[in-house]
């Protein structure tokens, strides 16, 4: 049972457990709570975080009155486990901030209140069991659906109100755009359906014209998040047949520099923006892919929404010469707006099919071309550095590793453009020396890696150079 004592006042309750207390009913004491927040244009979610020196976890220290999160009853002292489908309990507080920045206009926090955190730590020592992610293939989808001679492919149960299921056409539209069998139907175009009537929802569907979006949730993704106490909340969301993606963008400076000029102006639903003009034809920007009239929604990974162009600019120079940036065009701006999301939540699907998604830790495959012995695995004499990473938005660090088949070694053979590994400098090629102070280079590399890929970010690499004619005698041609 709790007991308050009312000169503390109910944010700060003293708990104490009867005598007759059940010890198999911790996990209702210890559920958490969770808060889907929105956020209005030129205003923020409402609530202010700080890191507790010493301890691991994120502590909201101030709610602003009338904020979305004090109407969702976010409360001081709360604790934050989780943003969107990522446990930040151990992550660096700058870590959380990006996350939450990434999300966009909603985001969705699961929230301990203080008091049952300290009796969730005194019983198990952390909250990591509180905070279960939903896995890959076990979340809601966002499927966009165009229709066909056989329409969209999907029938609505009838009901006077929702909510609502969707009753697939075989080898339909929908079932091609990756809705699930028996899926429930939560929003239609960003908006949600859950309290509309049958007419209502059928006269959105027949505005959508020729395409529409659905947000939808399988039974396994229903019935999990049931177990849990989770909403099937659209932060939580895959991507599915969307029909256009974030662009991740890698410039490096040439003797003309980028080679694009950033402009702060209106974008076409009169929000203030980044827009990248004047790409120069032949230098770096252009060779990245870079368009004219593309926005700039991150630089290095983090988010650069409602900021101003001078902070923005600062962000890029801060960079050096190599850049990272993150850019919708207008199409893609359009969309992502319409369903209320952030691209940032969606840049997994912008990686290679073969790089990593969803994890913390970095493929390791055997190399199928045997090096070079006297050079594939000699690195440039004193060429040493080291290098910090944090998961990126989609959770993975953003690089591939090989195993040299010859001799112990492991080496850098892919790096995702715009990757958390392309921001913190790594190169295809590179020689890993240690792990998080631990030395590589011998025949229990790969277990130690499986130990590793689940410490706490940052990972720190000590990195050396390949000499060029190494590198190229490795590389199998068109694997660059």
């Amino acid at each position: 049972k709790f007991e308050f004592n009312p000169k503390l006042g109910i944010d700060n309750p003293v708990l104490s457990l009867a005598e007759d207390y059940d010890p198999s009913d911790l996990w209702s004491l210890e559920r958490p709570r969770f808060y889907l927040l929105n956020k209005e244009e030129g205003r923020t979610f409402g609530f202010h975080l700080q890191q507790q020196p010493g301890r691991a976890g994120h502590v909201v220290c101030r709610v602003e009155p009338g904020s979305s999160a004090q109407h969702q009853g976010l409360r001081e002292g709360d604790w934050i486990l989780g943003v969107n489908n990522h446990v930040v309990e151990h992550e660096d507080y700058l870590m959380v901030i990006r996350r939450i920045r990434a999300s966009g206009p909603r985001v969705l926090l699961t929230v301990l209140a203080q008091h049952v955190n300290e009796v969730a730590r005194a019983q198990r020592g952390n909250n990591a069991h509180l905070c279960p992610p939903l896995g890959q293939g076990v979340r809601p989808r966002l499927c966009h659906i165009v229709k066909d001679e056989g329409g969209f492919g999907f029938s609505v149960t009838q009901g006077h109100r929702g909510p609502f299921w969707l009753v697939l056409s075989t080898g339909g539209a929908a079932e091609r755009a990756g809705v699930p069998p028996g899926a429930r139907l939560l929003e239609v175009n960003g908006v949600s359906v859950e309290n509309l009537t049958h007419n209502q929802l059928n006269r959105k569907l027949w505005q959508s014209g020729k395409q529409v979006t659905l947000l939808v949730a399988g039974p396994e993704v229903e019935e999990q998040c049931r177990q849990l106490g989770m909403p099937l909340a659209a932060p939580l969301a895959e991507g599915w047949a969307l029909p256009t993606k974030p662009r991740c963008l890698h410039l490096e400076k040439g003797p003309q520099g980028f080679g694009f000029m950033l402009r702060e102006e209106k974008g076409l639903d009169g929000r203030l923006g980044q827009f990248l003009w004047e790409v120069d034809p032949g230098l770096p920007a252009e060779k990245a892919g870079m368009q004219a009239g593309d926005r700039l929604v991150a630089v290095a990974g983090e988010s650069v929404e409602g900021l101003g162009h001078e902070e923005t600019v600062s962000k890029i120079r801060a960079q050096g010469s190599r850049v990272s940036l993150i850019v919708v065009d207008p199409k893609a701006d359009r969309f992502f707006s319409m369903v209320r999301l952030s691209p940032l939540l969606f840049l997994e699907s912008t990686e290679a099919p073969d790089s990593p998604r969803g994890s913390g830790s970095a493929s390791v495959v055997e190399s199928k071309s045997p090096p070079v012995e006297d050079t594939a695995v000699a690195p440039v004499p004193g060429n040493f550095r080291q290098c910090f990473l944090y998961p990126g938005p989609g959770g993975g660090y953003g690089f591939r590793l090989s195993r040299a088949a010859s001799k112990p070694g492991l080496f850098i053979s892919q790096v995702t453009l715009g990757g958390s590994a392309a921001q913190a400098g790594l190169q295809t090629g590179d020689m890993i020396l240690e792990v998080n102070g631990y030395p590589m280079g011998g025949d229990n590399d790969l277990k130690r890696l499986q130990q590793l890929a689940e410490a706490k970010p940052p990972l720190c690499l000590k990195l050396a150079a390949r000499s060029q004619q190494g590198l190229e005698a490795w590389i199998p041609p068109g694997s660059r």
